[in-house]
């Protein structure tokens, strides 16, 4: 009998790392046991100052479907046991002084669009989606606003938002919110490029101007 597969994937390599969101036959959904792993992942990396870059992305050419509310929902203490553990995962990407270079194949939704937001470089397959679609379910999505009011401007928010609507690659392109957009079959190449870019440059210098970059949205909101 074949033993369990993480469900997140921890791949080092000179001055940069690998994280696999690794739940394929769920579309990499987010469960509690996938959340745990990643803020375990996030917060390990933190303490490695030999990294200076993290790419993100999911298994087997997707990137993630966003919550799974059937497997969270038969958790102990359901969906409010779960917040403080997806809580620690932004905190943990929110305070990270790492450069984050995502990798959007297929798709982003709900949760998964809110992964990818934070992600500091985007780089989007042609074929590829953003959904923000709570408002359609009649609910809030905080972690997404949180991470287009650090990075864009309240249109785009309002554009990905409020529309719950998908998203392709070229408006993504076009509002900002890729970094870039590549042929499906070029983007963990062209990610993982970045970040082997990004882990090539000296330590501090990577960690300062990231927090530098922080420090400045975080005063322009008025935040501390």
């Amino acid at each position: 009998m074949n033993a369990p597969q993480p469900a997140v994937l921890l791949q080092r390599h000179a001055g940069w790392a690998e994280l696999v969101l690794n739940r394929p036959a769920r579309r990499n959904a987010i469960d509690m046991a996938l959340a745990r792993a990643l803020g375990d992942a996030i917060e390990t990396l933190a303490a490695d100052d030999s990294v200076r870059a993290v790419l993100l992305r999911g298994a087997d050419g997707g990137f993630c479907s966003g919550l799974d509310l059937q497997a969270l929902q038969v958790e102990a203490g359901g969906l409010a046991a779960f917040a403080p553990v997806w809580e620690r995962v932004h905190q943990g990407l929110r305070h990270s002084r790492k450069a984050w270079v995502v990798a959007l194949e297929r798709h982003a939704i709900n949760g998964g669009a809110a992964l990818a937001l934070a992600g500091d470089l985007l780089v989007c397959g042609a074929g590829a989606f953003l959904q923000i679609g709570e408002i359609r379910l009649g609910m809030a999505a905080p972690r997404n606003a949180e991470w287009l009011a650090l990075r864009h401007a309240e249109a785009v928010a309002a554009r990905l938002c409020l529309l719950g609507d998908r998203v392709p690659a070229p408006e993504l392109l076009r509002l900002g919110i890729a970094t870039e957009m590549v042929d499906d079959t070029q983007v963990l190449d062209r990610a993982r490029g970045l970040a082997a870019t990004i882990g090539g440059f000296p330590a501090d210098g990577v960690a300062a101007i990231k927090g530098g970059m922080r420090a400045a949205s975080a005063a322009r909101h008025g935040n501390t």
